[in-house]
């Protein structure tokens, strides 16, 4: 199993597929490690040399955020947030939808289960 940005990615999956499982990669940047680092898009992880391998841990470290660094900068951002007193800041302290989404129904990812209004009869 190979170990990459301190994350075990999977060995049977295709390169691009098994950078994604490392937070702060998706599809395009997985795309672009792989051209850079010279390697088939087609190749399986298993199959890659340790060489190999150490090139594409040493792009990810070079020219990307990730993992752990890439959490602490979104926590920090959103504290940032929070201090200023900011409308984003206020929506991320009473746990509400941040970027403008309606709240009147749905939201309840961020709002929580529904909780019944005491006091309030059925018509």
């Amino acid at each position: 199993m190979a170990r990459i940005a301190g994350i075990n990615i999977p060995t049977q999956k295709r390169l691009p597929i098994a950078l994604t499982y490392i937070h702060g990669i998706g599809h395009t940047k997985a795309e672009e490690i792989c051209e850079k680092c010279s390697i088939p898009l087609e190749r399986r992880v298993h199959e890659l040399t340790d060489d190999e391998v150490i090139r594409v841990r040493e792009t990810i470290d070079q020219n990307y955020q990730v993992e752990g660094d890439l959490r602490r900068e979104v926590a920090m951002n959103i504290k940032r947030y929070m201090d200023l007193g900011s409308y984003r800041g206020v929506r991320h302290r009473k746990g509400l939808p941040v970027n403008g989404q309606r709240t009147h129904t749905n939201a309840r990812t961020r709002k929580g289960k529904a909780r019944p209004i005491t006091g309030k009869k059925k018509a």
